[in-house]
């Protein structure tokens, strides 16, 4: 079942950038332990945009072999190219993933109808269940709930990964798509408040680095405990916006390094987390009792 706390897992890497593959085994084990409901294998936290087809690949077979049916594997498969998004989503479905999650054709800019027939198009040429994915902050592009609406028609299209943090927009997707549509949040510090709306979970950058909280976090809010759910996010508010102090996946992977979870490797364009937030980071990291004061 698709739905609670689903980590949009980093791709770790060694100091040379080179795919780190035994990191890798040890991220997968550590969130099966902690209770991570879900694992999207290289969305954008993942730096799919650096990875070629082959690495990209590569990641989703290991994440499903290794999980090995335990909790659904999400593969991250968009493009802003129709073809490309074709191809990554026909390896995933024959790498064994349950779904794959798009996200919307960034950069070049299409109107509404141009998003409606690429995720068409792609629904249509590979029989796997499809969750589109609308962060207008980094594509340039915003997928609107009308037309969210017309492609949750289509029979393997089932939810949407939501990151505006808009909850009228969120409330409107939820009332008006059909029976058993997914609507989650690609933004953590209003999960909560999606979930509580009727929403089904969190595709999470914070589940990273606290497994277990985000994990309790999102089922209290999917059982209506708003008391408990709230309490939870308060806890980690301050974790959910240093992830953030620069584009992800920059903080969250110099995170996961200040742990001792992965290495340091991150691809170029993306450089290792600015001196000037290390402080403010690693506050957060030891506030949540993920590092010792030093």
């Amino acid at each position: 079942m698709i739905q609670g706390s689903m980590v949009a897992l980093v791709t770790p890497m060694n100091a040379d950038n080179s795919l780190d593959w035994a990191g890798l085994a040890r991220l997968v084990d550590w969130h099966l332990e902690k209770g991570t409901h879900g694992i999207v294998a290289v969305g954008t936290t993942g730096e799919s945009a650096t990875l070629d087809v082959d690495e990209h690949l590569a990641v989703i077979k290991r994440v499903v072999d290794q999980v090995n049916g335990k909790v659904p594997v999400i593969a991250g498969t968009g493009a802003n190219s129709t073809s490309e998004a074709v191809e990554l989503t026909q390896g995933a479905k024959e790498a064994g993933a349950d779904a794959c999650l798009l996200v919307a054709p960034y950069y070049n800019k299409p109107t509404q109808r141009g998003m409606y027939l690429h995720h068409e198009h792609i629904a249509k040429a590979v029989d796997i269940p499809q969750i589109l994915y609308n962060v207008p902050g980094r594509t340039a592009v915003d997928l609107l709930p009308e037309t969210v609406l017309e492609l949750a028609k289509l029979p393997n299209i089932i939810g949407i990964k939501e990151a505006t943090g808009d909850m009228a927009r969120a409330k409107a997707i939820i009332d008006g798509a059909p029976d058993g549509f997914k609507v989650i949040s690609g933004d953590d510090e209003t999960a909560v408040e999606l979930m509580l709306l009727g929403g089904h979970g969190d595709i999470s950058v914070t589940a990273n680095v606290i497994p277990d909280k985000l994990a309790q976090m999102c089922e209290f809010a999917i059982a209506g405990d708003a008391e408990q759910a709230r309490a939870i996010n308060d806890s980690l508010m301050s974790l959910h916006r240093a992830l953030f102090l620069e584009a992800n996946p920059i903080p969250v992977k110099w995170a996961l390094a200040q742990m001792g979870v992965i290495d340091t490797g991150i691809r170029l364009p993306m450089t290792t987390l600015s001196e000037v937030y290390h402080e403010q980071v690693r506050t957060a990291l030891r506030d949540a009792g993920l590092i010792q004061a030093s």
